[in-house]
C-alpha cells in the first residue's frame, strides 16, 4: 500500500471557484434553476446568492451544461470592478460577451451571384454589435436594447430558446450618483423592459449576500425581478458524501475513518470550501503517515487550523484596526455570533468585555465601514452577520493565543 500511496493523486480541491470531485447537496438549486429555464416568458431571473466558500462559483458552472441541454445560450463571466463602474464598461461588457454566440447568427443574407468576390452574409460579430450599438440614438440603455433585440430576432430565425447572461461576483456592480454613473440601474432596466417584450434573455447572477439589497436599493422592481437561491452550508449527510466520495474509488490507498468524518464536519461547519481545504490537509497527512509507519495516524487538526487561519482569515484580520478588532472580538463572543446579529447585542457585548465599550451610533458606523471591507453584511431587516464563514471561530482563537502568550 505504501509504495503505491504517491502515485494517487490528491482529489480534494479547495482552490476558489474550482469544483470539487463530488458535488453534494445542491440537488434542490438544481431543481429550482431548472424549474426558471422552463419559463416561456422570462418573468423570473436567478440570482444565486451565499457566503464566500459556500460553492457560488462552482454551482452557477454546473448551471451551464443544464442550461445548454435545454436549448439555451450561454454567455458570462465575471464582473469585475473595472467592467462595472460606468455604463459604457457595462455595455462593452455585454457586447462583448454576447458576441461569443450571436458572432455565428445572420443579421443580413445577401444572395450570391456565384463569383468568388460575391457580397458576404452580415454576421452578427462583435464589429456589427458595437456599430448597431454606435448608431442607435438615444441614451446608452437605448441602444443596449437595439442590439438585444436584433439579436433576438435572429436567435428566433435560427430556432434559439433564448440566451442566458451569466454573472459571477455580481456584487461589484454599483451605481454612482456622485459620478452620474448608473451601470447597475442600466443592468436591470435593460433586462426588465427586453423581458416585457417577451425576449427570452435571462440573467443569471451571483454574489455575495449585499447583492439583493443593492439590486433593490437601486431599482425596487428588483424584488419581483428575481428568484433568490440562498446557498448555505451542507447538512451533515451532504457533508460526510463530500468527504466520502472522493476517496471511494478503488484506486484510493487510504479511507477515512468515521471518526475522521466527522471531525472533519464539525470543524469546517458544513462549508465547502472547508470541507476541500481541511480534506486535502488530511489526505496528505495520511498518505505520509502511510508511506512512513504503515498505517494512518490521528488527523492533525491543530495544525491544519494554523494554516487555514494564515491562508484564508489572516489576511481578512490584518486589514482591521484595532478598534474595529475589538469590535468584531465583541460579536464573536455573542453566542448567535455565527447567525444575525443587532447593534445592540453588540453594545452589550462590549459592555461585558471591553474596558472601553461602544456605544450605538459608534456601533453603527463601524459596522458601515466593516461592511465596506467585507467583513460585516447588513440584510434587509437591518440584522448583521460575518460576510466570512465561521470567522467569530477565527477571532476566537486569535484572542485565546494572545491570553495564552500574556500568561507565559
Amino acid at each position: 500500500m505504501a509504495s503505491d500511496a504517491p502515485a494517487f493523486e490528491n482529489p480534494f480541491r479547495p482552490g476558489a471557484g474550482h469544483m470539487p470531485p463530488h458535488l453534494a447537496g445542491r440537488e434542490e438549486e438544481r431543481r429550482e434553476f431548472a424549474r426558471l429555464l422552463d419559463q416561456t416568458t422570462i418573468l423570473e431571473n436567478a440570482l444565486l446568492t451565499g457566503l464566500r466558500g459556500v460553492g457560488k462559483t462552482v454551482l452557477l458552472d454546473t448551471f451551464k451544461p443544464l442550461a445548454i441541454s435545454k436549448g439555451w445560450h450561454w454567455v458570462g463571466t465575471d464582473l469585475s470592478e473595472s467592467a462595472s463602474v460606468t455604463e459604457q464598461a457595462l455595455a462593452i461588457r455585454l457586447l462583448t460577451d454576447l458576441s461569443v454566440v450571436s458572432s455565428s447568427l445572420v443579421l443580413e443574407r445577401k444572395p450570391s451571384t456565384g463569383f468568388a468576390d460575391s457580397p458576404q452574409d452580415t454576421m452578427l460579430d462583435y464589429g456589427t454589435l458595437v456599430q448597431i450599438y454606435a448608431t442607435t440614438p438615444g441614451l446608452v440603455a437605448d441602444r443596449l436594447k437595439a442590439v438585444l433585440e436584433t439579436v433576438a430576432a435572429a436567435c428566433r430565425r435560427e430556432g434559439i430558446r433564448g440566451i442566458v447572461f451569466a454573472y459571477d461576483e455580481a456584487q461589484n456592480l454599483a451605481d454612482s450618483p456622485a459620478e452620474r454613473e448608473f451601470p447597475l440601474s442600466l443592468l436591470l432596466d435593460v433586462f426588465q423592459s427586453i423581458q416585457k417584450r417577451n425576449i427570452p434573455f435571462m440573467l443569471a447572477l451571483t454574489g455575495l449576500p449585499t447583492l439583493f439589497p443593492k439590486l433593490v436599493e437601486a431599482r425596487t422592481f428588483a424584488e419581483r425581478m428575481f428568484r433568490v437561491i440562498m446557498l448555505d452550508k451542507l447538512s451533515d449527510e451532504a457533508s460526510r458524501d463530500a468527504i466520502r466520495k472522493p476517496i471511494a474509488d478503488s484506486k484510493c490507498p487510504v479511507v477515512f475513518n468515521d471518526d475522521s468524518v466527522e471531525t472533519i464536519c464539525r470543524e469546517s461547519g458544513g462549508y465547502p470550501y472547508f470541507i476541500q481545504f481541511i480534506c486535502r490537509e488530511v489526505y496528505d497527512a495520511f498518505i505520509q503517515s502511510v508511506k512512513t509507519h504503515g498505517t494512518t495516524t490521528p488527523v492533525p487538526l491543530d495544525a491544519i487550523t494554523r494554516k487555514l487561519d494564515s491562508d484564508f482569515f489572516a489576511g481578512r484580520w490584518a486589514r482591521a484596526t484595532d478598534r474595529q478588532r475589538e469590535l468584531l472580538w465583541s460579536i464573536a463572543n455573542l453566542d448567535n455570533a455565527d447567525g444575525e446579529f443587532t447593534v445592540q447585542e453588540i453594545v452589550e457585548a462590549s459592555k461585558r468585555l471591553l474596558p472601553k465599550a461602544f456605544g450605538n451610533s459608534h456601533v453603527s458606523q463601524m459596522l458601515v465601514t466593516l461592511s465596506g471591507m467585507g467583513l460585516i453584511y447588513k440584510n434587509r431587516w437591518g440584522r448583521y452577520s460575518f460576510a466570512v464563514p465561521l470567522f467569530h471561530r477565527f477571532i476566537l482563537r486569535q484572542q485565546e493565543a494572545i491570553e495564552t502568550l500574556n500568561h507565559a
